[in-house]
């Protein structure tokens, strides 16, 4: 590899290049919860040899002029900048990594396009146990602070990893892959992933009665917007729900049917009138080897729930739950570009770049009223260990969130280590506010409960 290796952007790369906003960076933030200590020498070290073990996150955009056909990626041998950085430890350590993951999007200019921080000595994350609750406010001065926040229960040993990824150039199941391997070449244990759950292979059954897609679908109902740009966050540590032995549905069906079921009561305490849902879901169908490729690799589906199914109480729980698995599976199943056959017609490199962003922008505008409601990303189990050896430990906590700019203006994002659900709530300051997220948080587990449903 040179220098000069140049890669076209892929579509969901230039699409997501088009509608990029200073207000509201396109960042996913990853943050992960070791019981040790790390070496500062050693994880550079680490983390430089698992950039050059998947190569392809060594880019940066290639400069060019207007009226040039395609964005391009260019390859570097080696970083630009140094990825890991070690904030001065103190009491508001933990608040600025979140705020600066929200606020601050590692430049595409620069190679890799990723920042990890390191956040020593910083306890579990806050709430009622010191283990659940953190919100994000508005900033001042432009920048994030932390409102009404409980002391934070300290223990010297423990780390904080924060990984903030410029979604333009990578997504964060590729990311983790990279963690993954930092972990390995660092802590010296195997980081394998572990095989995932197999499920006996039935044909999907195609689903009946649901909403046209051509039907405007639900927004989320505006709660109170704080006075500021960009986005808040919080994040909890829930049960796994629990799922009768044989069910037909998965867990990721139960959190599609509580994310629907808490919008609904959402929309139906903001006094708006039921709409159809429709709720994105990415599907990652990429190895978790070594063999992963590193970008954006996941496609997205929309799915639909009618409002008599998004009752109160739903009286056929169970009903609702395999409904909602014939949908997923049906869905999954279908073979189809990233963002649908469109997007490809739309970053054909026929026209200078900059005139199909100007295109792009308009028709994102248009098409705002038909956009999904909002977009769940279920991670899943973390299938790798996250082991960085005896000082560190593993990884018991592992949280995830996604951009949530409007129209859709909030996203929920999952993923579950040693056997707990990590939930990140994430908004446009736009649309709601923190009470409105500590609310949502609320519904959110109020309504996971209800799928946990025996037969």
């Amino acid at each position: 590899m040179t220098p000069s290796t140049r890669i076209p952007f892929p579509v969901v790369d230039e699409v997501s290049r088009h509608c990029l906003q200073e207000e509201e960076p396109e960042t996913v933030h990853i943050e992960v919860h070791l019981p040790g200590r790390l070496d500062q020498s050693r994880l550079r070290k680490a983390f430089v040899e698992a950039l050059h073990r998947h190569p392809r996150i060594l880019m940066r955009e290639a400069p060019g002029g207007w009226y040039r056909r395609r964005y391009e990626w260019e390859l570097t041998e080696n970083p630009d900048v140094e990825v890991v950085s070690f904030p001065r430890p103190g009491r508001d350590a933990l608040r600025d990594a979140r705020t600066r993951a929200l606020v601050e999007a590692p430049p595409l200019s620069l190679s890799p396009p990723i920042r990890v921080e390191v956040v020593e000595g910083a306890g579990p994350a806050e709430g009622s146990e010191a283990t659940d609750i953190v919100g994000l406010h508005p900033p001042l001065q432009g920048r994030g602070e932390l409102r009404d926040q409980p002391p934070l229960t300290r223990t010297q040993n423990t780390t904080v990893l924060f990984l903030t990824i410029n979604h333009t150039a990578l997504d964060g199941p590729a990311c983790l892959r990279i963690l993954a391997t930092a972990a390995e070449i660092y802590g010296g244990k195997d980081n394998s992933p572990t095989p995932a759950p197999t499920r006996p292979q039935e044909p999907p059954t195609p689903p009946e009665n649901t909403p046209s897609n051509w039907t405007r679908p639900a927004r989320v109902a505006q709660g109170t917007p704080e006075n500021s740009p960009g986005n808040g966050l919080l994040v909890t540590e829930l049960p796994l729900p629990h799922r009768p032995k044989g069910s037909p549905y998965t867990v990721n069906d139960q959190l599609m049917v509580a994310t629907a079921l808490t919008i609904a009561h959402w929309n139906r305490e903001h006094g708006e009138t039921p709409r159809p849902l429709r709720i994105t879901m990415p599907v990652d169908d990429r190895p978790r080897d070594m063999t992963m490729p590193i970008g954006n690799g996941t496609r997205l589906v929309e799915v639909p729930f009618s409002p008599a199914e998004l009752t109160r109480e739903p009286k056929d729980m169970p009903d609702l739950l395999s409904r909602t698995a014939q949908r997923t599976r049906a869905l999954k199943s279908l073979s189809r570009p990233q963002l649908g056959h469109g997007a490809g017609v739309l970053t054909a490199p026929v026209t200078p770049v900059t005139w199909r962003a100007a295109l792009t922008r308009g028709l994102r505008r248009a098409a705002a009223p038909w956009t999904s409601t909002t977009l769940l990303s279920n991670i899943g189990r973390i299938p790798y260990p996250l082991d960085f050896g005896e000082e560190a430990g593993r990884a018991h906590a592992v949280w995830f969130s996604a951009p949530a700019r409007m129209p859709r203006g909030l996203t929920v994002t999952t993923a579950s280590t040693a056997g707990r659900l990590h939930l990140a709530l994430r908004w446009s300051r736009a649309l709601l506010g923190h009470g409105d997220g500590a609310h949502l948080r609320d519904l959110f587990e109020h309504h996971l409960h209800t799928t946990e449903v025996t037969p």
